[in-house]
Formats: structure tokens, C-alpha cells, sequence
């Protein structure tokens, strides 16, 4: 090089951006839902339900990530047909359009243009095949394998699929049973691949995980009535008055604290079980206030999210503290 030559430069070059692939990928985590991780948390609960010896198996924790995997995938083949057929009928467009200005629109890619319907329907296929294949390693790899844990799964992602596209379970009265019933699945189907049981606590913890995404999606649906309404979607906020919705509400709340005080009481839980999970009883009322009395739904709404994840982290505080309290067994 002369002297006279300006100086080459030494820095490793740039790698080549890609925003156009990289705003197609965030597209499709945006209709997989990625964010909303709620239903995840079922497998911390099942891990931490597990005897202590078991909870470092190798073989539990190999399985625990391919669940999670399949989970991921799971869930993604619900929410892309559920957005599918949202665009489909304008349910979407009613509940996320200029009039919604606190429902992010971005949330939803087909509405915003960002995927064609084409692509959604493929992506949902690919995920529910992905699905059963990451969940049969689970199985192959997992300590057990008794065949009501695998029907749970199986049933999972069956039902998923369906939710909002051919049977259209939603759309035909069983949206809040399936809210429910889903979080029972993924919390004692886990469970039992990793230590080939079940009984009556793991049962209890199951329903309160599953009434979990209910809490907070009886509030979106308390939004949406007017969409919901227009394209005929049967939930409970669109088929009763004002007042019985709220009184739903409040009832299902109730019973939530029902179950925590009724575990404990019939010996299911341990005698503290009450008292442990006694903020998710208080901050169930204040959700209520918020959203009935203060006419906040939305705020309700994103509270329950809170909540579900507060009780989440009571449960496995209890599931791992119950060894460590003198007279309690697993």
C-alpha cells in the first residue's frame, strides 16, 4: 500500500440485514401469539408437582423441553385458524378496528395485511403436524407413557384445531368449557408422562390453572360482544343481559375460591393450601370491581393475566415447599 493510500480498514464487514424476512418472521410469532405465554406455565407446575428426586431426571428434563416445544407449536395452530376465520366472518375487523383504539391491530396479521389468509392456513397445518411429531418424541423420550397422559395430549391438539375452525367448538357454545379444559390437559397430561400418575391435588391444581385463561378471556369476550354478536359466536357475554354476564363472572370467580378453600378442607390440599393462594382470591375481586363496578373491562382483562401468572407461581411455591412442611407427603 502507498503511503499515500488511505488506510484499509480491518473491521470484520457487516453482515447483510434482511428486514423484510425479519418483518415476515415477527408476522408469524404475532399470529402464533408467542407474547402470551399462559398455558406454558402448566409444565412449571407439573415439573414442580413432581417428587424432588425426580425433578433433575434427565429424562424429565428432555421431555419437559420437547413438550414445551410442541406447546408452542400447539397453540399456534389455534390461533392461526382462530384468526383465519376472525378474518373470514369481520369478527376481527369489528373487535380490533379503528373504534378498539386499546386493541393492537398489529396483533393481528391478517387484519393489518401483513399475512395473506393462504399463509395463515398453511403455517396452521405445519404447526399441528409439528405438533404430534415433537409431542411423540415427548412420549418416547419421557420416564412414562400411560396412555390416558397421551389421549390428553392427543386430545389437546385435536381440540385446538377445532376450536375456531372445522367443528368450531367457540363458535357452538363450548368456548369457556374448552378454556377450562385445555389448561387441565397440558398441566396433567405433562404430568403424567414425567411420573405416570395421577390423584385428586393434581386434579385440583389443573382446574385452577385452566380457570385461569378463562378469567381473563370472559373479560376480552365482554369487549367483543358487539363482533361476537354479528357473527353469531355463542359466548356467554353475547347470550346474556349485561347483568347475568357480570353474575357469570362473579360466579365463576367464586367458584375458583371455592376449590382452594374446599381442597383444603377435604384434606386434598394441605391445610395451608387456603391461606397460600388467598391473594388470588383477593385480587379476583378486585378484577370484578374493576370491570363491572368501574366499567374498565379491558384493564380487567390485562389484571387476569396477572393474576393467572400470580397464582401460577403460588402453585409451584406450595408444590415445593409441601416436602419441606413437617407431616406433609407427596
Amino acid at each position: 500500500m502507498a503511503p499515500d493510500d488511505p488506510p484499509r480498514s480491518t473491521a470484520a464487514p457487516r453482515p447483510r440485514q434482511h428486514p423484510a424476512l425479519l418483518a415476515r418472521a415477527g408476522a408469524y410469532a404475532r399470529l402464533a401469539k408467542l407474547d402470551i405465554i399462559d398455558y406454558y406455565l402448566g409444565l412449571l407446575v407439573a415439573w414442580s408437582l413432581l417428587a424432588p428426586v425426580e425433578r433433575t431426571d434427565p429424562a424429565v428434563l428432555a421431555a419437559l423441553v420437547l413438550l414445551l416445544a410442541g406447546e408452542l407449536c400447539m397453540v399456534a395452530v389455534m390461533t392461526s385458524f382462530d384468526d383465519v376465520t376472525g378474518l373470514r366472518d369481520g369478527s376481527d375487523a369489528a373487535n380490533y378496528g379503528p373504534d378498539a383504539p386499546r386493541r393492537k391491530l398489529v396483533r393481528k396479521p391478517l387484519i393489518a395485511g401483513t399475512l395473506s389468509e393462504a399463509e395463515a392456513i398453511r403455517f396452521g397445518w405445519a404447526a399441528a403436524a409439528a405438533t404430534a411429531l415433537i409431542w411423540g418424541a415427548a412420549v418416547a423420550v419421557a420416564p412414562h407413557s400411560p396412555l390416558w397422559a397421551v389421549a390428553a395430549l392427543a386430545l389437546c391438539l385435536v381440540c385446538s384445531a377445532q376450536y375456531s375452525w372445522g367443528l368450531k367448538l367457540s363458535y357452538h357454545g363450548w368456548q369457556e368449557v374448552f378454556l377450562v379444559a385445555l389448561g387441565v390437559g397440558l398441566l396433567a397430561g405433562p404430568y403424567g408422562l414425567l411420573s405416570g400418575t395421577l390423584d385428586a391435588f393434581v386434579v385440583v391444581q389443573g382446574v385452577l390453572f385452566g380457570l385461569g385463561p378463562l378469567l381473563f378471556g370472559v373479560y376480552s369476550n365482554t369487549n367483543d360482544i358487539p363482533g361476537d354478536a354479528r357473527v353469531h359466536r355463542p359466548t356467554v357475554a353475547v347470550l346474556t343481559s349485561p347483568r347475568g354476564n357480570a353474575a357469570f363472572i362473579a360466579a365463576v370467580s367464586a367458584a375458583e375460591a371455592a376449590i382452594i378453600v374446599g381442597a383444603a378442607v377435604a384434606g386434598v390440599a394441605p391445610w395451608w393450601f387456603a391461606l397460600a393462594l388467598s391473594p388470588v382470591v383477593a385480587l379476583r375481586a378486585r378484577q370484578w370491581t374493576i370491570g363491572f363496578v368501574r366499567g374498565d373491562i379491558l384493564r380487567a382483562r390485562n389484571l387476569g393475566i396477572k393474576i393467572h401468572r400470580v397464582a401460577v407461581v403460588l402453585l409451584i411455591a406450595v408444590n415445593l415447599a409441601r416436602p419441606l412442611v413437617p407431616g406433609e407427603t407427596l
